[in-house]
């Protein structure tokens, strides 16, 4: 298995352009299963969930091309409406075919989605929000086998504002007979981006960005092009890095106000960055603060996908802040990682934890937990003395294009092993 071998402590310099969102570009290949039409993607991120993505759809049926970030797909035909075991155990965003299936063949057959190790996570949402639909479930045991003869739109609350399962019934309902309101929605930007790309595809979707969608069904989706909404969590990233290594860099293609409570913690922390259009300058800065509490939450709550992240900086933030990690389960085992490295942290319950700081990381050899956790790890290591091995970075390229090659750019010492 390939690792990162990173020596810490060199200040980034220099300007990294953020790529298309992983989260919302696998929703949006799934949601091109709803038209017989080709459509065309730009800006989409090269990265190994992608892959897998259209690995899944092509055997659903689905042709493809991908290259130079640009994805033209058409299924004109669908063969099947059950996925493979190989596909679905790699990614938990297999799931998110369920919708478009059912709502194509009136049938989905799939095993229950692999992914990630944050702890157990339901399919509850889904099923309940596709039942509401008027979908049948026919088997949620052992496997996933839901069948629908007739779509008919109606008001419902989702059992969670869960993304994935917020993006199953937004598929659904485009083609449903007659108007469905989804409440409690998810908002999150890639729910957004389906949204949009629905919209040009022929669909009605009204209240976009807010808790309440509501939805006129269609007969009939027309392809058409897009281009995929920039990755706030690179984004995010990226900038917290430049800060650990009291570096001075820009960002640029990026949508600045999908991050407002990531800066305003920031701001709390005493890091220095400046939001300019389309992009944000990090400053050089130095003696953080602690800060009372980083808590997740759905958007435009803190994103629990860097909370990880996050963490190191507070490693080295004066005084105690406790992390309340509320979305996953499982997400805090990066934590031992870190004690690895010489941070001070009390570990409270599965939930929640205090960090201690500042102190000095050292080099040493940790592992990635998870893509978020991973990409943590890396900003740990540019942050420690010494040299630091990272293996299990796998999950790191499911996330990040290039990340190593990006970081290089800027002066991060950093190579794959």
């Amino acid at each position: 298995m390939p690792s990162f071998i990173i020596e810490g402590q060199k200040p980034l310099k220099g300007e990294i352009q953020i790529g298309g969102s992983k989260n919302a570009t696998l929703p949006i290949l799934t949601a091109c299963l709803l038209t017989d039409e080709e459509c065309i993607l730009t800006n989409v991120p090269d990265i190994s969930d992608v892959h897998k993505m259209l690995t899944i759809l092509g055997e659903l049926g689905a042709q493809y091309e991908f290259k130079n970030h640009k994805i033209a797909i058409r299924a004109e035909k669908l063969k099947t409406s059950r996925i493979s075991h190989e596909g679905v155990r790699k990614m938990r965003a297999s799931i998110l075919v369920l919708g478009p299936l059912l709502a194509r063949l009136n049938e989905a057959q799939m095993e229950f989605p692999g992914g990630c190790v944050l702890g157990k996570r339901s399919v509850h949402a889904h099923t309940h929000a596709l039942k509401e639909l008027g979908a049948e479930i026919l088997e949620d045991k052992n496997h996933l086998h839901l069948k629908s003869n007739k779509m008919t739109g109606k008001s419902f609350t989702m059992a969670e504002a869960s993304v994935t399962a917020t993006e199953n019934a937004i598929m659904f309902a485009v083609l449903a007979e007659g108007v469905t309101e989804i409440k409690w929605a998810a908002m999150e930007p890639h729910v957004q981006d389906l949204c949009n790309f629905l919209n040009k595809m022929g669909a009605k979707i009204e209240g976009i960005g807010t808790p309440t969608l509501k939805i006129k069904g269609v007969k009939k989706l027309k392809g058409t092009t897009h281009k995929i909404t920039s990755d706030y969590l690179e984004a995010g990233t990226f900038a917290l890095a430049g800060i650990l290594t009291h570096g001075e860099m820009t960002l640029s293609q990026l949508e600045t106000a999908h991050l407002d409570s990531f800066w305003e913690k920031l701001n709390e922390a005493g890091a220095k960055f400046e939001l300019v259009k389309n992009g944000a300058k990090i400053l050089h800065s130095k003696n953080w603060k602690a800060i009372e509490k980083l808590r997740t939450a759905v958007y435009p709550g803190f994103p629990t996908d860097l909370q990880a992240p996050f963490a190191v900086l507070l490693t080295q933030a004066k005084g105690v802040s406790k992390i309340y990690e509320t979305l996953f389960e499982g997400r805090l085992n990066y934590l031992f990682e870190l004690q690895k490295m010489g941070a001070e942290i009390e570990i409270l319950n599965p939930n929640e934890a205090l960090i201690k700081g500042p102190k000095k990381l050292k080099g040493t050899h940790i592992a990635s937990c998870d893509i978020r956790a991973g990409a943590a790890m890396v900003l740990a290591a540019l942050t420690a003395e010494g040299q630091t091995e990272i293996s299990n970075i796998d999950y790191i390229d499911r996330g990040y294009e290039n990340f190593d090659e990006k970081l290089r750019s800027v002066g991060a010492g950093i190579i794959r092993k």
